[in-house]
């Protein structure tokens, strides 16, 4: 395929060059409706493709021209058999994977640190999720992958579960074994789902984790907008249909079913040309970005206080492979928390990172990187060292996650049941109606369904009086929750 050709975006420029007279939508009608001072800093470029579904420009919703020949091009790329494009991000490319395969009553095999968009397409779907234990690192404080072991006691009690969903990789880069993970699913005839929405660039290089569609699952939402280029909230689906688990008519249904149809011919055309540019210099811009990423963190293990864990937390089957473009640094021997590492980079280095926990910070480096901004960061990050190592007393580090709580009904059922509001400090032993969760990564620590323990409640307390963007609840102070209602006793 000549991976040169960007179809769709050609056929957006073709047509802003021969200025119709629009009579359709947009009403900005090529940016001489829009705000002026918006125009300027926009551009009419942009404006001028900010195009929709008429006929020379195909339509998402049953392409068959320009738009059709860029997700071919694009599932060349990724080595799919086909891929969608998404504009409305990787939360709605993983939805659809989950309500292609799952009907009410169905069972998902989840991990329990999955995005709160796996949880939206199980209460969409009306599914049951069996729930398996992510691997905690009680070094670092933060979730890696599952094993192979969990994920095979959970195929042994539920056979009969319709899909197992993967992360790969973690928002903080590590792998689990995904092929062999396949290998055990398929042999129960179990279709295997990837969110590899933190993965596009591992399809474009052999020093990367292997890629859900090379590891042989049968879907993959991937967020090319968080690496590979494209404009926020668009992402692709992959589909490898060889196996037979898939129905691509039934997933092409479905995202249609999740997406507006006035579809952004921007974040079109941004996917198709962020498509040419991977799979023409996909390789030697992840090897800029590995080896920026690299020099970073061995800058930062020379830092007193700091630590960026390497290829040495590999060995295990929950740490099977990383991916050193997410560079984690672990700052609880400077006595301060992540949130507040976050804060002080912000406000004394105008330095904004991915996320931050109670223990470390994320930082993405990609293709969009130079030695430039890398050596901004290395330069806060060593005085952020002189400013408070061994000035602080270090925090000990408390792994504290709180065991998984008990499912006590399907997440749909406490989504739309009776609920009534109470003070969240004494909802210990009710069933909660709503999500609770740190956003980011937005992986739940309480979704509709579960019941409430002390535990709960106690972690999550500690995240907002720390200042962790805590959110979810219709209270966003966490004061008061939603919980089902109690039905009174038959005597």
């Amino acid at each position: 395929m000549n991976h040169h050709r960007t179809p769709l975006f050609t056929a957006l420029k073709n047509h802003a060059a021969l200025n119709p007279v629009q009579f359709h939508i947009p009403g900005h009608k090529k940016g001489l409706g829009a705000d002026s001072e918006f125009r300027e800093f926009i551009g009419d470029n942009a404006f001028s493709i900010d195009l929709i579904n008429i006929a020379p420009l195909d339509d998402l919703h049953q392409p068959t021209a320009v738009i059709q020949e860029a997700q071919i091009l694009a599932a060349d790329a990724f080595g799919a058999d086909y891929t969608y494009f998404s504009v409305q991000g990787t939360s709605s490319a993983i939805m659809t994977m989950i309500l292609s395969v799952c009907s009410p009553g169905d069972k998902i095999i989840v991990p329990r640190n999955v995005h709160k968009s796996v949880l939206s397409a199980i209460i969409f779907s009306g599914a049951k999720p069996v729930f398996v234990s992510p691997a905690q690192d009680v070094n670092l404080g933060i979730d890696h992958g599952v094993t192979i072991q969990s994920i095979r006691r959970a195929l042994e009690r539920h056979p009969d579960a319709k899909a197992l969903l993967v992360i790969n990789p973690t928002y903080y880069g590590v792998c689990t074994d995904l092929k062999a993970i396949v290998e055990l699913a398929h042999s129960y005839q179990v279709p295997v789902l990837v969110d590899e929405a933190h993965g596009v660039l591992i399809h474009f290089h052999e020093d990367l984790p292997l890629s859900a569609m090379a590891a042989g699952a049968d879907m993959a939402a991937t967020s090319v907008h968080k690496l590979g280029g494209s404009m926020t909230q668009s992402s692709v689906l992959n589909l490898n249909t060889k196996n037979g688990f898939v129905n691509p008519q039934r997933v092409q249904t479905i995202l249609s079913l999740l997406t507006s149809t006035s579809t952004s011919y921007v974040l079109l055309a941004s996917l198709d040309t962020s498509r040419r540019n991977l799979a023409l210099h996909g390789h030697e811009i992840a090897q800029k970005a590995i080896d920026l990423a690299e020099f970073a963190r061995r800058t930062i293990n020379d830092i007193d206080g700091l630590y960026c864990f390497g290829k040495e937390l590999l060995g295990t089957e929950a740490t099977f492979n990383y991916d050193p473009t997410k560079v984690t640094i672990h700052v609880r021997h400077l006595g301060i928390t992540g949130y507040e590492t976050e804060n002080w980079l912000r406000e004394h280095y105008n330095i904004e990172v991915e996320l931050s926990d109670m223990y470390n910070i994320l930082c993405l480096i990609t293709p969009g990187d130079t030695d430039e901004s890398v050596n901004i960061l290395l330069n806060a990050l060593q005085d952020l060292s002189r400013t408070y190592y061994q000035v602080n007393p270090a925090h000990e580090l408390v792994v504290k996650v709180p065991d998984i709580p008990q499912l006590m009904l399907t997440p749909r059922d406490a989504f739309y049941g009776d609920t009534e509001v109470i003070p969240f400090k004494e909802s210990a032993g009710r069933i909660i109606s709503e999500f609770i969760y740190v956003y980011p990564p937005g992986i739940p620590i309480l979704l509709p369904g579960e019941v409430i323990t002390q535990e709960n409640i106690d972690y999550i307390i500690d995240h907002v009086e720390v200042g962790l963007p805590v959110k979810g609840p219709e209270d966003r102070s966490v004061t008061n929750v939603k919980v089902i209602v109690e039905a009174d006793a038959i005597f």
